[in-house]
């Protein structure tokens, strides 16, 4: 007889290589997706005027798109992600976008920053301006194909889709291509550039953060600081699950303390809604270097008193103040991925336990595990109970046993699918939903594309 609910987790926590649950942000179904659906209310397309001559096109691509115009021409800073969202967007700047564009701005590298950059060249002969590490980046390594859509939602269904997170869309309307990407043709290497373009004063600032070549665009006439992917208003992406570097917490905290010294008026983030007013505006700098540096200091000391990576990220947690900032919720990014990141990036993949210095594979796992849980039909069994019972993360992984003998049996692999659509349901982080969403739909139709747990 299959063993009861109890006695299976029992077991189960007692197996060293099943690492515990942590689910980012978790709430009831309704509660998570309303919050969600209500954060899209970020993304409606909106000309957002911070100053006489600064307009920031918000929700017309996956990035903000800021236009300064000079008395002598226009700046562009970031240009969206594709020429089509380009194009919408030079439509709704009308006529506050005056010809010609004499510069282009990149604050980093991210397709969505740069993609568009041949519409607005198009309007003019103008200088490409980024950071020289823009060029010298190396590419990331990334898993596979699947995941940086899959993160983004690129193909979940309609009917699941909600947004991604720090942007509406991001390949769903439009492909993910480079085809309107220019490469920069003025650089510079050291920490700042004084510019003066088309009547403009404008400082670029090495702001090293969510990528290594980000750049701040300071406007010390309107006192308005745009600060690329530095900020934007969710708890930041420092451990990607897309397949990237961890994204050094402490020089991201340096650069939000250099953005401080500014005393900004205006904050133009790279995704999301503007901030203005200096107190609020230094609010959500000092929060968001705060949040960072609570996670960070927390996952070191816990490293130092020899916790382990699981352990750590079901306890590491912001202070309530900043837990319950608006501007830091787990839209994106997310408190237990950060700490994985920042364990991993300071002691390394091993979490101390001698068991894990040579794990058994998953399938030989699986082979002498599963009979000790009654067999394959009885795990099956007690995977829907849990399921039933609302445990879809034990469900999942009771699932991956099974998907371990046999990634092929259709029925485990429908049955792993609802337990992640439930998980889906449970969250407010939209690229942790759109993972999950995108993984039940490869398990519930292509096994080549679905088998892997």
């Amino acid at each position: 007889m299959p063993s009861p609910p109890r006695a299976l987790r029992t077991l189960l926590a007692a197996v060293a290589t099943l690492a515990p649950a942590v689910v980012l942000a978790a709430a009831t179904d309704d509660s998570a997706s309303a919050r969600l659906r209500a954060h899209s209310a970020q993304f409606t397309p909106q000309v957002v005027q911070m100053a006489d001559n600064v307009f920031v096109a918000v929700g017309y691509s996956a990035a903000n798109v800021t236009l300064v115009q000079g008395p002598q021409g226009a700046i562009i800073v970031d240009t969206g992600a594709n020429p089509s969202d380009a194009q919408a967007i030079v439509a709704a700047f009308g006529t506050r976008l005056k010809p010609q564009v004499k510069a282009i701005i990149y604050t980093h590298g991210h397709p969505d920053h740069t993609g568009g950059a041949s519409v607005f060249a198009a309007l003019g002969t103008p200088a490409i301006y980024s950071h020289q590490l823009l060029l010298d980046a190396p590419p990331e390594a990334a898993r596979g194909p699947r995941d940086g859509g899959d993160a983004f939602g690129t193909h979940v269904a309609a009917a699941d889709y909600i947004n991604a997170g720090v942007q509406l869309d991001y390949g769903r309307r439009v492909a993910h291509t480079r085809s309107g990407y220019l490469p920069p043709d003025h650089t510079f290497s050291g920490p700042r550039l004084q510019l003066a373009i088309a009547g403009e004063t404008l400082q670029l600032l090495h702001t090293p953060g969510e990528t290594p070549e980000n750049i701040a665009v300071w406007l010390p006439g309107s006192r308005t600081l745009l600060a690329g992917d530095d900020y934007y208003p969710t708890f930041p992406n420092l451990s990607p699950i897309r397949g990237t570097r961890l994204r050094p917490p402490a020089a991201w905290i340096a650069s939000l303390d250099l953005m401080r010294t500014l005393g900004a008026e205006h904050l133009v983030p790279g995704h999301l809604r503007p901030i203005s007013g200096a107190r609020a505006v230094d609010d959500a700098l000092r929060n968001y270097r705060d949040a960072i540096d609570s996670v960070t200091t927390q996952t070191l000391a816990g490293i130092a008193r020899g916790a382990t990576p699981d352990e750590l990220a079901a306890q590491v947690a912001l202070p309530p103040a900043l837990a319950s900032d608006p501007y830091l919720q787990e839209f994106y990014g997310g408190v237990a991925w950060s700490v994985r990141g920042i364990y991993a990036d300071a002691v390394g993949w091993f979490d101390g336990n001698a068991t894990h210095l040579f794990p058994l594979p998953a399938a030989a796992r699986a082979q002498r595990l599963v009979p000790l849980l009654g067999g394959a039909r009885a795990v099956q069994q007690q995977a829907q109970q849990a399921l039933q019972e609302g445990d879809a993360q034990l469900a999942a992984e009771l699932c991956d046993h099974l998907l371990a003998l046999d990634g092929n049996d259709m029925a485990t692999r429908r049955l792993k699918a609802r337990a992640l659509r439930a998980l889906a349901h449970a969250q407010i982080n939209a690229t942790a939903r759109n993972y999950y969403l995108s993984s039940a739909e490869y398990l519930e139709s292509d096994p080549a594309l679905g088998a892997r747990p």
